[in-house]
């Protein structure tokens, strides 16, 4: 059995994942049209490279059907319960680097913490007789961190879009979205909770705690790590 690798399937992160595979002697490509999810590895005998959507790699990666994945770790924690105990942390790549962060209305000038989100949503249900509404895309992180940090009275809606925008549109009255340099935060007149921060996410090579690691995968693995410039890791059991 070769040792199967998935990396994203497009954009910037496919772009500089190849960079950082390449940069160290293993150079990945795409063998077909953008269309075409065909893909090639060289300078890394019994790997084979799959490309898959960046959401897609965390599950793929829980059920053993790839060995290894590069992914953001805001997927990874948003799509795996108890992820620990699927996959491992190989090593963060230093690209794609976002931060998961709460969000409130620029001009809600007594809201600067999560108490004071806390407060204000205690208020909002009374004075309008429903929770208020958080759009997210990451709603098991987001309720994980909010419970921890004692906030109650919300509720959580879906968000696949244009999450910044959800407020302006008045289908929520806060945000938890990726950023990562703040302006299209402010450009929709939000603000980050000064203790507001969920997670702090970067592509990362992730390996399968599920997979079949006989046969030719470990030594392929081994020889893998030892290009890579990580050795001594070793599959787990």
């Amino acid at each position: 059995m070769t040792l199967r690798l998935g990396v994203p399937s497009k954009g910037r992160l496919m772009e500089k994942t190849f960079d950082w595979f390449g940069a160290r002697g293993v150079e990945l490509a795409r063998t077909g049209s953008d269309r075409e999810y065909s893909a090639a590895v060289n300078g890394a005998d019994g790997v084979t490279l799959q490309l898959l959507s960046a959401g897609e790699i965390p599950r793929e990666l829980a059920a053993g059907r790839i060995h290894m994945g590069v992914t953001g770790i805001d997927m990874v924690r948003e799509k795996l319960a108890f992820w620990d105990n699927q996959v491992s942390e190989v090593a963060t790549l230093g690209f794609g680097g976002a931060t998961l962060v709460i969000a409130v209305p620029a001009c809600w000038v007594d809201v600067d913490t999560l108490q004071d989100l806390d407060a204000a949503a205690a208020a909002f249900r009374r004075g309008h007789g429903f929770r208020l509404r958080i759009a997210t895309k990451y709603h098991r992180l987001v309720r994980e961190f909010l419970r921890r940090e004692g906030v109650a009275d919300y509720q959580l809606v879906d968000s696949q879009g244009a999450t910044e925008g959800t407020v302006k549109n008045e289908t929520a009255e806060a945000i938890a979205d990726i950023t990562s340099t703040g302006e299209t935060l402010r450009a929709n007149h939000l603000k980050i909770l000064s203790d507001g921060i969920v997670l702090k996410s970067e592509a990362t090579l992730y390996k399968s705690r599920t997979a079949d690691w006989s046969g030719a995968a470990r030594p392929a693995l081994e020889r893998l790590e030892e290009q890579l410039g990580l050795p001594g890791a070793r599959p787990a059991s």
